[in-house]
């Protein structure tokens, strides 16, 4: 009997130490799971259950001078889906009848509900790709009445993924500024310029699904808020903007020219009220514009020689500086020799003329200008050119692609080039600068940095990126006023360059033509091509806009400064009636043309 209850107890001590032993494994892997796996676990469930979603930062919109949006941020869908959770089910479809519907016919339904891009074989492709996964996309991009559609088949495994898209109201007319958004980003014009000003931040939202891929009620938290892109404010009029654009491109086709660009700026503000351009990117369908070149503006990018629209800075500082007057007497002969064996010309052969300096600028002589340019030396041209704004990128002006000019303090002309860039030859500027020369004498000699982004309006009301706008005094009212005087006979004299154009009824007109010879690509001189143009203001005896017009390589029979007029007229006529700017009072102020 001792025998037995020792062996119960032997047998009794051996199931203890299994159940110890037995516990003994539990507690260490109860440990392992919650304590020294805990974390990783913890993540790999929620992982499987817990959905990011992007919550996206509106960008902000690029309007013109009355808020009319040239740029804005539209609201997109994506459709998305889980593909592990795709099954057929049992629902309406979008009809009225409850019916079972299979994988094949939700996708069909999907894809009419979608429209054009929606594809049935590309979304069996992408849920078969790999089929035990949380996340696919189906459809990208839908328009809100789409996306209407799509949710109204109360498909249970499809989920909407909110998003934001870029739309431009005035394509092309608009496109040479705004820009466009590419994959990569903003890729021109003001939405790259002002890419920090317009960005939104994306922020974060986590929300919890069941087996069943049905969002769990109450399981959605922001984890970080999203923030709107601020607005750029421009100067630019939408209205006037789309007229600037139709009036070039008509011009510009009828002449055969290979590009063309129109300015509108307001005198007294400098503000650029239009700035086009021809070609145009439409930014709505970049892919429709084959060359590069054109998804910018030429008006800002591209450098060109100024020709003859030069000559009203330097009659303006002649005066300044009490080297000439507007009857300033010169004999002008068609041609002119110099002692190292240049030579120039007037643009049509002539006789030997009795010109004053407004006769000079009337008929737009190369020979006169130099003759009583000659008064000024080098450096007084330079530094006077430099004041109107050239030779040097305008800090008011922030655009991708501008052109640098060197930090030079004194010309480095040679002989020639010291008498060519008298009428603008030799030297080089954008449409803008030139622009900007007659915007000073408009407005009296005092240069306000033409601009046409007034600033970034943040979110939170307040104004960033405004541009400087100090004004600079360039040459003297008295000289200014002269040399705007002196320009009415360019339309009215007989012999002006423009008095073929006829005046603008109601209005005193001053305006300059200008024929620049284009350099040849290999640096061997000049061909045959031109750049022609026109810049003028209105009314003569109070400017309060300013207009320029230029064409690049009209085809033959085109390559006068007068073939740029039609435009011109056409397009100051539509500024004073626009504004309703009151017609002139007074009389057209004359000097003599000769003596």
């Amino acid at each position: 009997m001792r025998k037995t209850l020792k062996n119960r107890r032997i047998r009794y001590s051996i199931v203890m130490l299994a159940v110890i032993a037995l516990a003994a494994v539990f507690v260490v892997r109860l440990v392992d799971i919650q304590v020294v796996q805990a974390a990783e676990l913890n993540k790999a469930a929620a992982a499987k259950r817990s959905i990011p979603v992007t919550l996206y930062g509106t960008r902000g919109a690029i309007v013109d001078r009355n808020g009319t949006d040239l740029a804005d941020s539209v609201t997109r869908y994506n459709i998305t889906t889980a593909p592990r959770i795709v099954a057929k089910f049992s629902g309406t479809l979008g009809g009225t009848r409850i019916k079972d519907v299979s994988v094949a016919q939700a996708l069909t339904a999907l894809a009419q509900a979608a429209g054009d891009g929606a594809d049935v074989g590309t979304m069996k492709k992408t849920i078969a790709q790999n089929p035990d996964s949380d996340f696919a996309f189906l459809v990208k991009g839908l328009d809100i009445p789409h996306y209407r559609a799509v949710m109204a088949l109360d498909i249970p495994w499809l989920y909407p993924q909110k998003q934001s898209a870029r739309v431009y109201p005035n394509g092309a007319a608009a496109g040479n500024l705004t820009g466009f958004m590419g994959t990569d980003g903003a890729q021109a014009g003001l939405e790259y310029a002002y890419d920090k000003c317009l960005a939104g931040s994306n922020g974060s939202q986590v929300y919890e699904r069941g087996e069943d891929g049905v969002q769990l009620p109450g399981s959605t938290v922001t984890t970080k808020q999203a923030r709107n892109g601020g607005t750029v404010q421009t100067t630019i009029d939408e209205d006037l903007q789309y007229m600037t654009q139709q009036d070039i491109a008509q011009q510009a086709q009828a002449l055969g020219a290979e590009s063309a660009t129109g300015i509108v700026a307001n005198a007294k503000t400098g503000e650029v009220l239009a700035l086009a351009d021809y070609p145009s990117v439409d930014p709505n369908d970049i892919n429709a514009t084959k060359d590069p070149g054109n998804f910018g503006s030429k008006a800002i990018t591209s450098l060109y020689e100024p020709g003859s629209t030069i000559k009203a800075a330097i009659a303006a500082t002649l005066i300044d500086t009490g080297k000439a007057s507007p009857t300033t007497q010169e004999t002008v002969d068609y041609s002119r020799t110099f002692p190292w064996g240049g030579r120039i010309t007037d643009a049509e052969a002539h006789g030997r003329e009795n010109l004053t300096l407004t006769g000079i600028l009337a008929q737009s002589s190369n020979v006169g200008i130099s003759e009583v340019g000659e008064a000024l030396s080098a450096q007084q041209r330079f530094d006077a050119m430099k004041k109107f704004g050239l030779f040097e990128s305008d800090p008011a002006i922030r655009f991708p692609g501008q052109p640098t000019w060197p930090d030079a303090a004194s010309p480095n002309w040679d002989q020639q080039t010291n008498v060519n860039s008298m009428f603008g030859q030799g030297i080089s500027t954008n449409a803008l600068q030139v622009a900007g020369i007659y915007q000073t004498l408009a407005n009296g000699g005092e240069r306000i940095p033409l601009h046409f982004v007034s600033g970034c309006k943040q979110a939170d009301g307040t104004v960033t990126d405004q541009p400087d706008l100090t004004p600079t005094r360039v040459v003297s009212q008295a000289a200014a006023t002269q040399t705007v005087d002196m320009l009415q006979s360019t339309i009215t004299a007989t012999a002006g360059t423009l008095h073929a154009m006829g005046p603008i009824s109601g209005y005193n007109v001053a305006a300059k033509t200008g024929t620049a010879e284009v350099a040849t690509a290999n640096g061997g001189g000049y061909g045959s091509d031109r750049v022609i143009s026109v810049a003028g203001m209105a009314p003569a005896e109070d400017p309060q806009y300013v207009v320029t017009v230029t064409f690049t390589k009209p085809g033959p029979g085109h390559r006068f400064s007068s073939s740029a007029a039609p435009a011109f007229h056409t397009l100051m006529s539509q500024v004073l009636e626009k504004y309703r700017v009151t017609p002139s009072t007074t009389s057209v102020k004359s000097y003599p043309t000769t003596w």
